[in-house]
């Protein structure tokens, strides 16, 4: 592998060395500059999504030059001449300053451990020398870790069919090719039979995974870790066709314990992503859409700190549509929904960054509110939370609310995903300080 360069989400990339130690830009060499500038453009875009383009944004700042802005995504992209370039979540911490990323990459594996799709729901934090690693070296670890386990519990074997010229006879004679091999070999017999063996489709792939890593990572650690694994493997034949023996894995009781597996092996092995964008052959972009992490982190700790106090809570709730006639239109889906007796309580979640401005409307958009709105009158209640991620520029600010004078109030509470679980429970004890006869008599007035 080339290069690490890193870079945090909405960071203004620039190659122009005069503004090299400017904080407010980051700076890449030209040649890297340009092979991402390169990648930017040749990247294709799924038709349900948008183009590459919606979240890398080429542009020009006079006196600088040309601009790469990121937003809204964050992972890792390794261009075509092995140079990578690894995108960071912005996140604020209370005590100021995250030295080397540490904290923002342990806060970010964190929030993506929570996501319905990302192949591993638990890894040992303690394991992972994040200081050490970039994004796809600790995947690579999380991977090795779901082996070592596999490993411990044992791999498991199957009946594979095998054939052989054997001199005695065992399982089905397969008579063309008996015939063929053994005219002047009386005493042989070609035959065909079924043998307990480990050599199936899923140790097959995790070998074939096993040895493509090590020839990637450049972690003394992983290879370590890849090499004392392979010994496990020493009878399993690596996979040469991914596509037939992803096709052969069956997941049961049985065979519980490759899920994970092959949902990374199929990451790594077939150059996926957790996203829908594909690059070309020589290129990769592992990419997280930063707004899903963010609403999976926060709603997981919603349902685990509020549902244990008598809330039902559903997620992406599609109870309502905008329009019922002539027929259901414009699905509502909120992003949390609270119901408690007669209380319900929408929540939305927005990764995006406010402003200390009460003239700009501290940077909400009115797009947003209108959403907000919806949902009040669709779902019956004026109690509605947008919750943004807290900001060095807002940490003090806790008390803006929207009145709409028609039984719709908004307000506004900033998550400090760093800290999240004391963070959601001073949540709740807002949601509880506010003891309601009806959900009309909320307002931006009353005392909390």
């Amino acid at each position: 592998m080339g290069e690490l360069f890193e870079v945090k989400e909405f960071d203004k990339i620039i190659a122009n060395a005069d503004f090299k130690d400017d904080d407010n830009f980051k700076y890449l060499h030209e040649d890297v500059f340009n092979d991402l500038v390169n990648f930017i453009q040749k990247f294709d875009g799924d038709k349900e999504n948008a183009d590459i383009l919606g979240f890398m944004r080429v542009g020009y700042k006079r006196n600088v030059g040309n601009t790469i802005t990121i937003k809204n995504y964050v992972g890792l992209i390794q261009m075509r001449n092995g140079n990578q370039i690894q995108v960071l979540p912005k996140i604020s911490f209370c005590n100021g300053e995250d030295k080397g990323n540490d904290k923002t990459k342990r806060t970010f594996l964190k929030m993506l451990s929570t996501m319905k799709d990302f192949p591993c729901k638990v890894f040992n934090d303690a394991l992972l020398k994040v200081d050490k690693m970039n994004l796809y070296e600790i995947f690579i670890n999380m991977y090795l870790q779901e082996v070592r386990q596999l490993v411990k519990r044992g791999i498991k074997s199957a009946y594979v069919q095998q054939e052989d010229n054997l001199k005695y006879y065992k399982g089905k004679l397969l008579i063309n090719k008996h015939i063929q091999k053994n005219i002047v070999h009386k005493e042989r017999f070609y035959v065909a039979y079924d043998e307990f063996h480990p050599n199936r489709a899923e140790n097959k792939l995790v070998k074939a995974t096993l040895l493509k890593l090590q020839k990637l990572t450049n972690s003394a650690q992983n290879s370590k870790e890849i090499r004392q694994l392979l010994t496990a493997f020493e009878m399993v034949e690596p996979s040469v066709n991914y596509q037939k023996d992803f096709s052969k894995v069956h997941i049961d009781r049985n065979t519980s314990d490759y899920r994970m597996l092959m949902q990374w092996s199929k990451i790594f092995l077939m150059n996926k992503s957790f996203t829908t964008f594909s690059g070309n052959d020589q290129s990769r972009a592992l990419l997280f859409p930063m707004e899903s992490v963010y609403e999976s982190y926060v709603a997981h700790n919603i349902k685990r700190i509020m549902g244990s106090d008598g809330w039902n809570i559903t997620t992406q709730d599609r109870s309502y549509y905008l329009f019922m006639e002539p027929r259901k239109q414009f699905s509502l889906r909120p992003d949390i929904v609270l119901k408690k007796k007669d209380r319900i309580i929408i929540m939305d979640t927005k990764w995006k960054k406010l402003i200390s401005n009460e003239r700009k409307n501290y940077g909400i958009s009115q797009t947003d509110m209108y959403q907000m709105y919806a949902y009040s009158k669709k779902y019956g209640t004026s109690e509605i939370w947008l919750l943004y991620p807290i900001n060095d520029d807002m940490r003090e600010r806790d008390d803006i609310c929207f009145d709409s004078g028609d039984g719709t109030v908004i307000k506004i509470f900033f998550i400090d995903v760093a800290n999240i679980e004391d963070n959601i429970i001073k949540l709740k004890e807002k949601v509880d300080s506010i003891n309601l006869v009806s959900n009309e008599k909320l307002s931006c007035k009353r005392k909390r």
